[in-house]
């Protein structure tokens, strides 16, 4: 090749490289760090993350949500779905992102933290979400009542009843429940639900009725790349 068409190739790499280059640097170190699981630790009010799957799973989706979004409780039964399709090779961890203003969100993350202490949380947000109208805009007493109800039933009357009201009212839940709204504003997060699989944000666009065919393809993509390494 003559020295022109080296400068050419040498121009043509140096932008491809720059193109690369621009793309880390301008990735959010948030979305590495965050792509994980968090073990229980003083920062998360030594709880857990909340997972609905197989917590080895080779795809993670981090859903950021509100147990009292409507959008929230639209998308919980199609998660479900793939976490079942899935079967071990995908997992959901839930994080709770309360919008401020939904007057009950905070209580139902509380309830919702305080079944999984007793091992009911998938259960226990499944019933929160199914049921999202009933608690809505209940006072705080009637609210109680109900999530008091809720956690009857997903236990069958064997859960401890006494112990549900103390955790939702413990330091323990409470700190859990600002652990996941700092990674959700780490993130600089505004709405719910804000859906990741591993470090790739769904768009809303891709959160409608074509949501599941969207994260199908995302997820076989996924798998894809990680049998062929």
């Amino acid at each position: 090749m003559d020295k022109k068409t080296w400068i050419i190739i040498a121009i043509i790499i140096a932008i491809f490289a720059g193109i690369i280059g621009f793309g880390i640097i301008n990735r959010s170190p948030a979305e590495d760090r965050l792509a994980q699981i968090f073990p229980a630790s003083e920062e998360s009010g030594n709880l857990p993350e909340n997972i609905d799957g197989n917590p080895n799973a080779s795809i993670l989706i981090f859903d950021y949500s509100d147990y009292q979004c409507e959008h929230c409780a639209s998308i919980n039964p199609l998660l479900n779905q793939l976490v079942e399709e899935y079967d071990g090779k995908v997992a959901v961890v839930y994080r709770n992102f309360v919008q401020s203003y939904h007057a009950n969100g905070t209580a139902a993350a509380s309830a919702a933290n305080a079944a999984a202490i007793q091992g009911y949380w998938k259960e226990y947000k499944d019933l929160l979400f199914a049921n999202q109208n009933e608690w809505y805009s209940a006072s705080a007493s009637a609210r109680q009542e109900l999530f008091e109800k809720y956690f009857t039933t997903v236990t069958k009357g064997k859960g401890d009843l006494a112990k549900f009201r103390a955790d939702m009212l413990s330091e323990e839940v409470a700190t859990k429940i600002a652990f996941d709204r700092k990674l959700s504003e780490e993130r600089k997060l505004t709405y719910t639900p804000y859906i990741y699989l591993g470090t790739t944000h769904i768009k809303e666009s891709e959160m409608g009725a074509n949501f599941l065919d969207n994260m199908r393809e995302k997820i076989n993509a996924e798998l894809e790349k990680l049998e062929n390494q």
